[in-house]
């Protein structure tokens, strides 16, 4: 009797502690896709908010697959990233809580896991969405597969790979929906993320200045002159082809209250001259961080957002 009470109680415990493993295990997985980062994928709204399509029906649920599988996508190259680079993330003060270097996720699962999402992805974007979603989700993945693999170690490269898998986001949408994509918006866009990523790897160069190993290897490459350049270069372009797009119209009349495009010029550029004061002073990290921490920053992107809306609705 006293054995089998003994034996029960062994398999209870062989029970809660495979349990909890699981349950570590799903934690983990779900660390290492960034949870923080899906915040980017909002993007996708961009291409049919600018079309003004996107409150039908059929837009939000086409839109909310789009978020899905673009967000399985990044998942899947978190994954097989740090399944990669677990040894050397296992080195760095800061890497080596991550989930796979710690060990809470087994490098095959990491590698099992990431690999399934990036193949599932694209395919169930090709029967559910459009071939051109599916194409632009394929063409993602391998670019990010391969800056993973060495383009994050090339100059230049690695900032090109970075704002383009923004640019794609803000395509998506308008793909999956058929929406043709202005060439101002594809500027805006593309020079936009470029200013974003440009001046985050400005600030990390600012503040881990002579702090070797505790910031991106490639980053001691970078003078902070250059990448002040960089990003100085991109809000001008952004600027500009905005400003472009919101006077495209040239004389023709409008049947708005007020021409909320052109004005909405104001919004855009004080936007992106509130951003680069926190880029000058080093301190523009993670755009989200950035926008969230500063009100006026805020407050002037919801008046945009105003702006843009009752540009796109005619009002």
């Amino acid at each position: 009797m006293a054995e089998t009470v003994l034996l029960e109680s062994t398999h209870k415990k062989h029970e809660k502690q495979s349990a909890r493993e699981k349950s570590g295990l799903l934690r983990g997985l779900i660390r290492t896709a960034r949870p923080k980062q899906w915040v980017k994928n909002v993007l996708v709204v961009a291409a049919p908010a600018a079309a003004g399509e996107l409150f039908s029906r059929h837009a939000l649920t086409q839109i909310a697959l789009v978020f899905v599988l673009f967000t399985a996508s990044a998942a899947g190259v978190y994954l097989v990233n740090d399944a990669r680079d677990a040894d050397a993330d296992r080195a760095h003060p800061v890497k080596r809580n991550r989930p796979v270097a710690a060990g809470q996720v087994p490098v095959p699962v990491a590698y099992s896991v990431g690999i399934a999402l990036a193949v599932v992805a694209p395919t169930a974007a090709a029967f559910l969405c459009s071939p051109l979603t599916s194409a632009l989700l394929t063409a993602y993945l391998g670019m990010q597969f391969a800056y993973c693999v060495s383009l994050k170690h090339v100059l230049v490269i690695d900032l090109a790979v970075v704002t383009t898998g923004f640019l794609m986001r803000a395509m998506i949408g308008g793909l999956a929906l058929g929406i043709p994509l202005s060439r101002w918006f594809l500027i805006t866009t593309g020079f936009g993320a470029l200013f974003m990523v440009s001046a985050k790897r400005y600030s990390e160069a600012v503040q881990m200045a002579g702090k070797a190993g505790a910031t991106r290897a490639l980053l001691t490459e970078y003078t902070t002159g250059y990448l002040r350049f960089v990003w100085q270069l991109a809000a001008s372009v952004a600027v500009l082809g905005y400003c472009l797009w919101a006077l495209e119209e040239g004389g023709v009349p409008h049947t708005s209250v007020l021409p909320w495009r052109q004005l909405s010029m104001v919004a855009f550029i004080l936007a992106v001259l509130r951003y680069a004061v926190f880029a000058d002073r080093g301190t523009a990290g993670e755009p989200e961080d950035v926008v969230l921490r500063d009100r006026a920053l805020a407050l002037i992107g919801v008046v945009w957002l105003a702006m843009y809306g009752l540009a796109v609705a005619n009002w």
